[in-house]
């Protein structure tokens, strides 16, 4: 069974006979959910099953599910799970409690989206803090030592993979340092290449194999001073696959973000000419997706070797108490409230 290159969001909280018609045609990878797609436990585990039988297969169904600012899924139905700044004020506190805490945290994570059919989370955020970049970042960085961040991006990502969810890191080789959000304009970073790697890039070399990366949408100056690693191929091959050592699958952010321009297609097929991998187009926007369909690949070669590397991720999830895994966590989260 052939599968395109791409993972596609969708209008609202039911698949309409138009876009299962789509998507059976255009047979993408995976898809991707918003808070416009969600409104009960068991509404959302009928769509999950509703986009897979529309393409035939157990299909990789996404979500941004991190914790603080960025959670799709939320309360009162679902639990608030903390932001990232939290775990390394703990982490700042108590090492192995920090760990235990981010593993718990996303162990519970993943037990709250199996249950709806969720298999594949953007998360862990391996960006850093930095002082007076754009607000984009901010708590959602676990801190500003590329180790800890390291450290805990793991714990995160070990604890989504026990709960049989694939990790998805980010923003791919760093968006901390970003002078604007890239949803809404195109960020450049002017810091020479020798500190980003010391710094930005090093919590993903640390966790260069993770199965999944979505990239930054980001001008990093001082190795391409024109385009956005996204459309980069020397940010892709030099950095990304190399400094970074990165042998997963690279997945775009938002193509239809506003730090890209010119046309969809054109954009996607700069992206995978680059060297990415999947695209990845979020807004449910039926008639974009049809003109990306027209020109995404089949996956074959290295990106079906990563695709199903990253797809197999999603296995059996361990046993977990997921009411004493709660309570534990509250427990050490009492140390930071």
């Amino acid at each position: 069974m052939s599968v395109s290159a791409a993972i596609y969001g969708l209008s609202g909280p039911e698949l309409d006979a138009n876009e299962k018609a789509f998507f059976r045609d255009a047979a993408p990878w995976g898809f991707i959910l918003f808070a416009r797609n969600v409104e009960s436990p068991k509404q959302l585990a009928r769509l999950c099953v509703a986009l897979r039988d529309a393409v035939g297969r157990d299909a990789p169904v996404f979500i941004d599910q991190e914790g603080g600012r960025v959670q799709r899924l939320k309360p009162p139905t679902w639990r608030q799970a903390p932001p990232a700044g939290e775990f390394g004020a703990l982490y700042a506190r108590d090492r192995e409690a920090g760990l235990e805490a981010v593993r718990l945290n996303h162990r519970l994570i993943a037990h709250e989206l199996r249950a709806s059919g969720i298999d594949a989370d953007c998360a862990p955020c391996l960006d850093l803090q930095i002082d007076g970049a754009d607000a984009i970042i901010g708590d959602r960085s676990y801190g500003t030592d590329p180790d800890v961040i390291a450290a805990l991006g793991r714990a995160a990502m070990d604890g989504l993979h026990a709960g049989g969810v694939a990790s998805v890191i980010k923003h791919i080789p760093g968006h901390g340092r970003a002078d604007a959000d890239s949803h809404l304009a195109l960020p450049r970073v002017d810091t020479p290449r020798e500190t980003l790697e010391a710094t930005d890039f090093a919590p993903f070399r640390a966790l260069n194999d993770a199965p999944m990366a979505m990239t930054a949408h980001v001008v990093y100056a001082d190795i391409d001073p024109d385009d956005p690693a996204t459309l980069s191929s020397e940010m892709i091959a030099s950095v990304i696959r190399g400094s970074i050592g990165y042998d997963g699958l690279v997945m775009t952010d938002d193509l239809s973000m506003k730090a890209l321009s010119g046309t969809l297609s054109s954009r996607a097929e700069r992206a995978l000419g680059a060297g990415c991998d999947m695209v990845l187009h979020c807004n449910g926007v039926r008639r974009e997706m049809i003109e990306l369909a027209d020109i995404i690949p089949t996956l074959s070669g290295d990106p079906l070797r990563r695709a199903d590397a990253a797809a197999a991720v999603r296995r059996t999830p361990e046993t977990f108490d997921a009411k004493a895994g709660l309570a534990r966590l509250e427990e050490l989260m009492s140390a930071v409230s």
